[in-house]
């Protein structure tokens, strides 16, 4: 026992010193950055100071300055206004979160840096981590995680991880710079408007909006942020210094560099009308912190961070001379860190950029798979026997899409690079069964069109064929940022389309390619079976014939609530109590509850979850304790279920919400297969902002409930008491 216990002291002595040894190196790096950069400072002139804090700022050849290129990393790298023909593209963000899995998150990041680095990119305007307000009006709910901030934060810290990578990794040549975006509170708004203005009390921006930034900065350590384009309390945000300066710099304790949305800091000229002239938008943003003006194409007449515009000013006001040293030294700080000073810039080679292509394209089926959401399957319609079926109809203004002669595929989202190859719902069906099931393909109607003339095809298709497999929802025309709408049902004739194939009576898959929650209660009351496949990326046609045809077992879960109507919006679990036990908190007429709830998603297989057990039954405030719950696999497929964590505390000093989430965890089960699942509980999922927005942990009860989805009835619950 005394040696073991000698051991120990050892081993920990040389943890305790490889740990101070780490942090002395890595102070010791950032104290010889800073002296390189304090140098070069010193060394140059205004106008290179100037022109240093702009987006593809040109090497500085006289002092040795590198190019710094940026780009787009959703889903899978773009260049932005270059239509690269050959990188990998991802399933859209809401599909990557409907995995529920961080780790997947993690490693599409990863292969997407070292495609960024092989094109000469070192900083990514990703990942988004807006947490979605419940209002799909809003195009750009497809960016992002989810309706929770845990989710967001969870996925959010795995993306930067893997794009930046961590430790000894970090910002090596297999890394680039992330950007979180859109700091903060974007998608609060009044009119499910992309850019239109919010309205929302501290609390709220703290408890919802917050915490996704909070973990990129303190956990991922972000290099970058990109501010919202609206305003808070009245304040630009990229004017906002108690956003920049006091919450994310001071509080946060971020200190990376700060680049503007598109035009943004122009913006607070020309769309919110603070400032009289560009020249005061831009001292505005300069004091506020905001390092980097960006303006996609370099549209000189939108600059505001230009010799033209600040040169005279800055030189008639020394006051503003080190505003612009602290934010060209950012920049700098930022290179140095990449590399890039010690980096020759080489001929893009194409060797080296198709290099383990292969192998991120097969990760990309992987990740559409695994965020296949099944949303009803009565009389267990899928999987499709192969054997049982001679034809097969494919319908749908989004069964197919051909390769685009300019930009990009519709139905890949947006923010979505150019593909060597998109494999489409038709192709990967004719793929799956080759000439053993013939394929009866018929459009139907377009996806912004209200046109029925393709109808009579499709009924003919249906007709022939021994099942249906419908393809709707919808694309990049309706949909993605400036793609809000006033209503949430299936655009043009959609819908009437669905109802023609369902009356032919065959039995009818649908199959939902999609950017946003729709209202399609149609489709859920009549349709024996649903999938929510989101853009699944450049593999989704594969991965949808493998769902279908029961290679693969769906286990995604829905991160968004899906509305019964647009006037339900906002709809999320995130609800605080109201009047439901006097029946005050309802519509009248109507259902409040989702159509489809948050956490959902069904399974070709069944589990059972057992009650919650609570290691120990009460702590103090300073306390932990953990939650288990044991979770079998009672069908007869191997499947994947999703654990989740909700967590309330019973009575406290402030309103908050019913439930919150606070843990989960995605795991594969053979059939009669059962495991255990602990949650740890302590400061983080108990803790509550007080009146003084003080995350304080208070004594009292706290129901913790365990279950696969947000819905009550699908929880199990165990009561902590915290002393």
């Amino acid at each position: 026992m005394k040696k073991l216990l000698f051991i120990s002291i050892i081993t920990f002595a040389c943890f305790c010193c490889n740990s101070k040894d780490d942090k002395k190196e890595v102070n010791q790096k950032d104290s010889e950055i800073a002296k390189k950069v304090e140098q070069l400072i010193s060394e140059m002139t205004l106008d290179e100071k100037i022109a240093e804090m702009t987006q593809d700022a040109p090497a500085n050849d006289r002092l040795g300055i590198p190019f710094m290129k940026y780009g787009e990393a959703l889903h899978g790298l773009w260049l932005v206004l270059d239509y690269y023909g050959n990188t990998t593209v991802y399933p859209q963000a809401v599909a990557c979160a409907s995995t529920w899995e961080p780790e997947l998150i993690k490693k599409m990041a990863s292969q997407t840096a070292l495609e960024a680095r092989a094109l000469g990119v070192t900083h990514c305007y990703s990942p988004n981590l807006d947490v979605y307000a419940g209002d799909a009006r809003y195009g750009r709910v497809e960016e992002s995680y989810g309706e929770d901030p845990y989710l967001v934060s969870r996925m959010g810290v795995a993306f930067i991880q893997g794009l930046q990578g961590t430790g000894d990794e970090q910002f090596d040549e297999n890394h680039v710079i992330a950007t979180a975006k859109h700091f903060v509170g974007y998608p609060e708004n009044r009119r499910g408007i992309n850019g239109g203005f919010s309205d929302m009390s501290e609390r709220r921006l703290r408890e919802v909006y917050l915490p996704s930034f909070e973990a990129a900065v303190k956990e991922a350590q972000v290099g970058s942020v990109m501010p919202g384009h609206q305003d808070y309390n009245g304040i630009p945000c990229h004017m906002n210094t108690w956003l920049l300066k006091d919450i994310l710099r001071d509080e946060l304790g971020f200190d990376g560099f700060i680049v503007s949305d598109n035009n943004d800091v122009g913006r607070i000229e020309t769309m919110h009308f603070i400032s009289e002239t560009r020249t005061k938008a831009a001292i505005l943003g300069l004091k506020a912190g905001v390092d980097m003006d960006l303006v996609i194409g370099k549209n000189v007449e939108l600059a505001t961070y230009h010799a033209n515009v600040l040169k005279d000013t800055v030189m008639q006001d020394p006051s503003l001379m080190p505003y612009i040293d602290k934010a060209t030294s950012r920049i700098l700080t930022a290179k140095y860190k990449l590399g890039l000073f010690d980096t020759e810039q080489k001929e893009i080679d194409e060797e080296t950029v198709n290099a383990g292509r292969e192998e991120h394209r097969e990760f990309a089926l992987e990740i559409a798979e695994k965020s296949t959401i099944m949303l009803k399957n009565d009389n267990n319609l899928l999987p499709i026997d192969l054997s049982k079926i001679k034809s097969l109809a494919v319908i749908g203004p989004n069964a197919h899409e051909k390769r685009p002669k300019k930009g990009t595929y519709k139905l890949l989202g947006g923010y979505s690079g150019l593909p060597p190859y998109y494999v489409s719902i038709l192709d990967g069906l004719k793929n799956k069964v080759g000439d053993k099931v013939k394929i009866n393909y018929a459009k139907g109607c377009d996806i912004n069109s209200f046109s029925k003339e393709g109808f009579s095809e499709a009924v003919s298709a249906a007709k022939k064929s021994d099942a249906v497999v419908l393809v709707v929802g919808s694309s990049h025309k309706t949909c993605g940022e400036g793609g809000d709408r006033s209503d949430l049902d299936l655009y043009g004739v959609q819908n009437e389309l669905v109802e023609a194939i369902h009356k032919t009576g065959k039995p009818v898959i649908v199959v939902l390619v999609n950017g946003r929650p729709l209202s399609i209660n149609y489709i859920a009351e009549n349709i024996p079976s649903v999938l929510e496949t989101w853009y699944g990326g450049m593999r989704a046609g594969d991965a949808v014939a493998n769902v279908i045809f029961g290679d693969v077992n769906p286990g995604g879960k829905l991160t968004m609530s899906f509305p019964r109507s647009v006037g339900q919006v906002p709809v999320t679990y995130l609800e605080r109590p109201d009047f439901i036990g006097s029946g005050k908190g309802k519509y009248r007429f109507s259902d409040k509850s989702p159509l489809f709830p948050f956490g959902y998603g069904l399974s070709y297989t069944t589990f059972k979850i057992s009650g919650p057990k609570l290691k120990n039954t009460s702590i103090d405030i300073n306390g932990t304790t953990t939650v288990s719950v044991d979770v079998t696999n009672t069908g007869e497929r191997e499947g994947d279920e999703v654990v989740q964590l909700y967590v309330r505390d019973d009575f406290a000093s402030v309103g908050r919400y019913l439930k919150m989430l606070k843990g989960f965890k995605r795991i594969t089960l053979k059939p009669g297969e059962t495991k255990t699942v602990s949650f740890d509980l302590g400061f983080e999922e108990l803790n509550v902002l007080n009146q003084e927005m003080k995350k304080v942990v208070e004594p009292g009860t706290f129901t913790i409930s365990v279950g696969n989805s947000s819905l009550e009835k699908d929880l199990q619950k165990v009561t902590l008491e915290v002393r």
